[in-house]
């Protein structure tokens, strides 16, 4: 289980989110939506998890195997359709190293199995509770 903490304090959409061993991200809100985009946004954090999870799978698959892979790049665009009430997310992968086509198909289904794309593509249920 994943666990993290995050406060808002008066600053204006500055919150500071702690992980339980101290680690510490900044998010905020662009300019355009009052913030001072002094960290991500949230959806692109939501994007990063997807990105460094994706990122992990195939390097530690890509080691195990111990194939040519030098470098993974990633672009990630996430899109909410507000009419359709439909969240797209669109990844492109690019597989640097010595690497068959055979290898690579085979990295782009390790991406598609990692941990966080599992999360994104099955019904996900909030609850929320005040304390």
């Amino acid at each position: 289980m994943a666990k993290i903490t995050s406060s808002i304090k008066k600053e204006l959409y500055k919150i500071e989110i702690t992980s339980p061993t101290g680690n510490l991200v900044i998010a905020d809100e662009p300019l355009a939506m009052g913030g001072k985009d002094a960290g991500f946004s949230p959806k692109e954090l939501l994007a990063s998890a997807l990105a460094s999870c994706t990122s992990a799978t195939v390097r530690m698959y890509a080691d195990r195997k111990e194939w040519d892979l030098q470098e993974v790049e990633m672009d990630i665009e996430l899109e909410y359709n507000k009419e359709e009430n439909k969240t797209v997310i669109n990844r492109k992968l690019n597989f640097i190293g010595k690497l068959d086509e055979t290898q690579k198909s085979r990295l782009l289904a390790i991406a598609n199995a990692c941990p966080v794309h599992k999360m994104l593509s099955n019904p996900i249920e909030i609850n929320s509770q005040l304390v």
